[in-house]
């Protein structure tokens, strides 16, 4: 059967095409209008019956609990799956842009750049608001900074301080315009220059002042912070003090030994070729073996805590050495005095009278002959861990000592006493 083609279509079959295609479309639109009539008057009931709706819910939900859970599994499924499907085009999209940031580094910087100078406000608001919210973060990583590169910030202020002289000089004279505070500054100069005087006259050195920048007591400061928030604190003091205390016990009771075994020690590996060591570490690496091995714990002692041990260690032998050495110093003194008093006596005189042939004068006898003792006994008391003015603290004990013990220059010493004028 043979169809003619639409060119070849009667005009009343177009005109009843047409017609046709009319209606349709008047048809969906009042379908249309129909639809939304119905969705507006669905959610005007909706408003209007908000409790009416939640009770209808509840009580449909309890009747059919398991229809209900079995909604809301595929309801919150396709949640996921568009959630997740969200997700994959957001991060596709992120890495499309990452891959062209790296690649067109130039465009991303010009672009950035036209943005901060045509958003400048922007820029200026969203600092100071992220400021005001992260104040004490936004400080920290600048002091980080800058103590990370100290010369750098040292070098940068330097900088800043030669481009803005006129604000500094305007900020220094706001600053002295407050009557107290020019006045304790010109204390303060004023007592430093005075304190400078004083010292140069008596012959002593300028006071020593070791200025501590901001990185540094920040440094300090968290190195004490670290130091007093560990939990491990008092039992750390408590071996250390228990620890500094049984070495110094053991050097001083045991200090002759040790340096017999440390010499002998040394002979040993001198005879085996080996480098000479010093005898004090040998003692010490010794003495700090026997204590660690008698105490009970020592784990939170670290080589900084027996180092500091060792040195308060040695400074207390150093000082009970001396002692002992100013005492036997002393009595040596004393007893060669008492055994040889007639000689030196006549010795002393004989240096009296021949100073007075020269022209000097007088010496007293007592001060003759302790320090004619104090040169026959030091060449065979030891005295190297004295020092010139505690040699001389002992000749002056020595002598107080021959003058309790002799009744004659006590009696003189005291006459001397009563004799002397006041002011």
């Amino acid at each position: 059967m043979n169809v003619p083609p639409a060119e070849n279509a009667s005009p009343l079959k177009k005109s009843a095409d047409q017609s046709r295609g009319n209606t349709d479309s008047t048809a969906e639109a009042s379908e249309q209008t129909h639809l939304d009539r119905q969705a507006e008057n669905r959610s005007r009931w909706v408003e209007a019956n908000r409790d009416r709706l939640r009770d209808l819910n509840q009580r449909w939900r309890a009747e059919h609990l398991e229809r209900a859970r079995e909604i809301n599994r595929d309801s919150m499924r396709r949640t996921t799956l568009r959630k997740k499907r969200e997700a994959e085009v957001r991060a596709r999209g992120r890495e499309r842009a990452k891959r062209w940031r790296e690649e067109h580094p130039e465009q991303v910087r010009e672009y950035q750049r036209r943005w901060v100078e045509e958003n400048r406000d922007k820029v200026r608001e969203y600092y100071n608001h992220y400021y005001a919210k992260h104040r004490d973060e936004v400080n920290a990583r600048a002091a980080a900074r800058r103590d990370a590169d100290p010369e750098r910030t040292k070098q940068a202020r330097k900088q800043w301080a030669e481009r803005n002289k006129e604000r500094l000089a305007v900020s220094q004279r706001s600053r002295r315009a407050d009557p107290a505070t020019y006045q304790a500054e010109l204390a303060a100069n004023a007592a430093a220059r005075r304190l400078k005087r004083t010292l140069s006259r008596a012959g002593l050195p300028p006071k020593q002042i070791h200025p501590v920048t901001a990185a540094e007591r920040r440094i300090n400061e968290r190195e004490a912070d670290a130091y007093f928030s560990d939990h491990a604190l008092p039992e750390h003091l408590r071996q250390f003090t228990v620890f500094g205390e049984s070495l110094t016990e053991h050097m001083l009771k045991n200090g002759a030994r040790m340096r017999e075994f440390a010499e002998a020690y040394l002979g040993t590996r001198a005879r085996m070729g080996l480098p000479p060591v010093p005898v004090e570490n040998i003692v010490y690496a010794r003495a700090v073996d026997l204590v660690t091995e008698r105490m009970r714990r020592v784990d939170l002692l670290t080589s900084r805590d027996i180092a500091a041990a060792v040195r308060s260690t040695k400074a207390v032998v150093r000082r009970e050495e001396r002692q002992q050495q100013f005492d036997r110093l002393v009595k040596t003194v004393v007893a060669h005095v008492h055994r040889n008093s007639t000689r030196l006596g006549s010795e002393a005189e004989m240096e009296n009278r021949a100073g007075a042939q020269r022209g000097r004068s007088r010496v007293p006898l007592e001060s003759l002959v302790v320090q004619l003792a104090m040169q026959e006994v030091m060449e065979r008391v030891p005295t190297n861990r004295l020092t010139i003015e505690e040699a001389r603290n002992a000749a002056r004990a020595a002598k107080l000592h021959m003058v309790m013990s002799f009744e004659p220059h006590l009696a003189a010493a005291e006459d001397r006493i009563q004799r002397r004028p006041y002011g």
